[in-house]
């Protein structure tokens, strides 16, 4: 069953230009991250750019997570 996927601009530009003649987007990332390889995995995302923008939005979706959570009242009875 097929999924649909959200992706950054940078990330579909990445993912095309790894495709292969005749190969689906779904079959890259098969090829880049075959099942049961953590090592290839691990190896693929050290190998990735640092992206600021990403991390700043991370961070900021985190601390609002944060705030939101401490001020929710909770009734456990």
């Amino acid at each position: 069953m097929a999924k649909p996927v959200m992706l950054s601009d940078e990330a579909y530009n990445a993912l095309k230009a790894a495709k292969k003649e005749g190969e689906s987007f779904s079959d890259v990332i098969l090829r880049k991250f075959p099942k049961g390889d953590p090592a290839r995995i691990l190896a693929v995302v050290k190998s990735m750019k640092p992206n600021p923008d990403l991390s700043q939005s991370v961070r900021q979706a985190s601390k609002e997570m944060r705030r939101d959570f401490k001020m929710r009242e909770f009734d456990f009875g």
